[in-house]
């Protein structure tokens, strides 16, 4: 079972807010998680980012590969920065 760390879209229609989760690579975008990581607010001025640093290190350290967006989110909030120091 192969899993990747990506956004999960929910909100309104127009008013989107994305939750970061660890999904099997085979589940719909909106669909089933393993885990809840943190969420992303993109419509709030400045945007808003939440992420549990102790989860998704392990995450990452147990070899789960981010998606674009996901790495680019966690790039923002220190946490690839803390995994490459660590390793």
């Amino acid at each position: 079972m192969a899993a990747k760390i990506r956004l999960r879209r929910m909100g309104a229609k127009k008013n989107p807010f994305y939750r970061l989760v660890v999904a099997d690579n085979d589940s719909p975008r909106d669909g089933r998680f393993i885990e809840e990581l943190g969420y992303y607010d993109p419509t709030k001025n400045p945007a808003v980012l939440k992420i549990d640093e102790e989860k998704a290190l392990k995450w990452l350290s147990h070899g789960v590969q981010p998606s674009d967006t996901a790495k680019s989110l966690l790039r923002q909030a220190g946490i690839i920065a803390k995994l490459q120091t660590k390793n």
